[in-house]
């Protein structure tokens, strides 16, 4: 067997002989689709925050609703308590506070959705940090 018999059996890694344009190319083009992909992450994981921040901000309305009910109530207590001394206002009391209490719960919910914890693009941050580990370890060899 010849030496250039041999050559040609072993396997070859074929970046080995590419030019140095080639490979500059290469780390464009795929610079290129990570960006793109992380662009693509970055809008899937806003939409699912906006929509998580729809639904805190629909609690936070209906919330108000209940509560303003509420306010009603207690205002429709006051002027049964004007008109009768004791009985009928009690009740319409002790009902516009439950009211309240409930909307208050209600808002409390709503609030808690909108916090700037819970809209933060945390996969997004996550693979930015992993790629900018794997840039600086492709650049140190």
């Amino acid at each position: 067997m010849s030496a250039a018999e041999n050559r040609y059996d072993e396997p070859r890694d074929p970046r080995q002989d590419r030019p140095l344009a080639g490979l500059f190319a290469d780390l464009a083009r795929e610079s290129a689709n990570l960006a793109r992909s992380e662009i693509a992450l970055a809008k899937a994981e806003l939409t699912d925050k906006a929509t998580e921040a729809a639904g805190g901000v629909a609690f936070i309305a209906v919330g108000g609703l209940v509560a303003f009910a509420g306010v009603l109530v207690l205002l429709a207590s006051a002027v049964l308590g004007l008109s009768n001394v004791l009985a009928p206002w009690l009740s319409a009391l002790i009902v516009g506070v439950a009211v309240l209490v409930v909307g208050g719960i209600l808002a409390y919910v709503g609030k808690s959705r909108l916090s700037p914890a819970n809209l933060r693009p945390r996969r997004t941050m996550k693979t930015l940090d992993e790629d900018k580990r794997w840039a600086k370890s492709q650049l140190a060899r």
